[in-house]
């Protein structure tokens, strides 16, 4: 008989899905995904972009899921109390599943059904934290967090840490080593590669579109235009380092917007374009010669950006705020890591790769070979270990 498995999600996440799909495929087991923003079924409000978007990619395709009635007065996965599901630990005891995967405890449901269901079922937590934003030093405050999140972690049996910085973080938090199982952050890898080169074909024909000349280095940033992704730092950067036949690209929209297009207006070199959806993205990467991502924070727990990019043959820029820098980037051999807010190191790298654009390619294909084994099926094969057998590192 099949082992059953409930995940708990807030809505569907396209970083999410594939996975579930795959899931849902395994012949040991079979999935339901709760999900607790019941109002998300659609088209969503997005403060980071600043408008409603709605995915136009398949999102609910190939697994089993339900929406459970959210009766928060401000729903959302912004905040705490954004996600208050009455109904969810009676339906998912309904389904009666032989453990649970839970998808960040920092809403009230979510925290709920882990104490509830821990001793009863195995409780697998998923969330992609760092302490890469934590000031230095002690203070109360940082004290008291510490001992919150060291009793809301005592009601997992396993975390699937995303990569160091995370481990690092569950590790100081009072996880154990036989607790902490690694599952690599990813993406849809085989979504973003080109194997009959139409990406490359549509970004040559639009680069020609937005004036930009074949022999022309681009640096793309896509993503919301926020201040923890700090695209404020790199517009001056790029403004204040000389660079020669060299353009900027920003994709996106978001707060930062306006004053961003203010600063630029006098500088035909950068290119900005409106929010792109998620077919249209291989393209959107494929863009720029060299992806950007010189995030400060708080928040850039990941930077799932930067496995897309990768995954299109791209070379990456990444700040030390970043959490994926530590795993995904290798100094001189993909990309570089540069210090967040640091404006002078930040126009040297810009300088040091115009100045070495021969290298560039040669980036961008250790990229491609190193984001191969950041995929779903690792996923996967981590939690058929607890399930189907005891977990390895026990």
């Amino acid at each position: 008989m099949k082992k059953r498995l409930a995940i708990v999600s807030t809505h569907p996440i396209q970083y999410n899905a594939p996975l579930f799909k795959l899931l849902s495929d395994q012949q040991e087991f079979s999935i339901k995904v709760f999900y607790t923003w019941g109002q998300a079924k659609g088209k969503v409000f997005d403060p980071g972009f600043g408008k409603t978007r709605e995915w136009d990619i398949p999102l609910l395709d190939g697994y089993d899921y339900q929406f459970v009635e959210n009766v928060s007065k401000e729903p959302g996965s912004h905040h705490f109390n954004g996600i208050i599901n009455p109904s969810l630990i009676r339906e998912i005891e309904a389904y009666n599943p032989d453990g649970l995967l839970v998808f960040g405890w920092s809403f009230q449901s979510h925290l709920r059904v882990m104490r509830y269901f821990y001793k009863k079922k195995p409780v697998i937590f998923r969330g992609d934290s760092t302490l890469l934003d934590e000031p230095p030093g002690f203070s109360v405050k940082k004290i008291a967090r510490r001992f919150f999140l060291r009793w809301v972690y005592r009601h997992v049996d396993y975390v699937l840490y995303a990569g160091t910085a995370n481990r690092i973080y569950f590790e100081r938090l009072g996880l154990k080593p036989h607790q902490l199982l690694f599952a690599p952050h990813a993406i849809e890898n085989e979504r973003f590669s080109d194997k009959d080169g139409v990406y490359e074909q549509e970004a040559i024909y639009w680069r020609r579109e937005l004036g930009i000349k074949d022999h022309e280095l681009v640096f793309l940033f896509a993503g919301k235009l926020e201040p923890k992704k700090d695209p404020e730092l790199l517009l001056h950067s790029f403004m204040k380092s000389g660079v020669q036949d060299a353009r900027l690209i920003f994709a996106g929209n978001g707060v930062l917007e306006a004053s961003l297009k203010e600063k630029a207006k006098a500088d035909n070199r950068i290119v900005f374009l409106p929010f792109q959806n998620q077919s249209r993205m291989p393209v959107v990467y494929r863009l720029g010669n060299i992806f950007v991502l010189p995030s400060r924070g708080p928040g850039e727990t990941w930077g799932l950006a930067v496995n897309e990019a990768m995954a299109c043959g791209k070379p990456v820029l990444v700040s030390d705020k970043c959490g994926c820098a530590g795993d995904l980037v290798k100094n001189h051999h993909n990309g570089f890591i540069v210090r967040a807010r640091d404006e002078n190191e930040w126009k040297s790298a810009l300088q040091y790769l115009a100045e070495h654009r021969d290298i560039v390619p040669l980036l961008g294909t250790a990229s491609s070979q190193l984001i191969k084994s950041w995929n779903y099926l690792e996923q996967v094969a981590v939690i058929k270990d607890i399930f189907i057998d005891e977990p390895s590192t026990k």
